[in-house]
């Protein structure tokens, strides 16, 4: 399975903020989602992205107020991305090597989808599940 695959499959809602938005801001709009990390965005333009580990170990261990504090000063600028070509698998080998729960997805340099290590890991199981079916049909099948 590659990562467009699991687009189509999960859609491909983008979710971003600007950064000039306060921590504050960023805040409300995981929540108002229930996810875990905006794509951080100059228009079309991707400069970076914010989550809860850049809330948790830029700003409040820091001492610093989220009500205060611009998006752009704690976002992880340069985030690894990958294509909708990359295969699940290497999506996920990326997520593990550097240390990042989500991978912004370009296309000829625009943005299209967002991938987290809960969608890939959903989706490999899933992928197994099915692998197990077809297997198990086909022994019972040829006894």
């Amino acid at each position: 399975m590659n990562v467009r695959q699991l687009l189509v499959h999960k859609g491909g809602a983008v979710y971003r903020i600007h950064p000039e938005a306060t921590v504050l801001e960023a805040l409300k709009e995981l929540a108002r989602h229930n996810i875990g990390a905006l794509l951080v965005m100059d228009g079309d333009r991707l400069l970076g992205i914010f989550s809860e580990r850049d809330y948790a170990r830029k700003l409040v261990l820091l001492g610093r107020f989220s009500k205060d504090t611009r998006v752009q000063e704690v976002m992880t600028e340069n985030p690894i991305a990958v294509t909708p070509e990359t295969d699940l698998e290497e999506a996920m080998r990326l997520m593990t090597e550097h240390r990042v729960r989500h991978l912004p997805v370009l296309e000829g340099g625009k943005v299209v989808g967002v991938v987290s290590i809960g969608d890939a890991v959903k989706a490999i199981l899933m992928e197994k599940e099915l692998l197990i079916q077809e297997l198990s049909r086909y022994v019972s099948e040829n006894r």
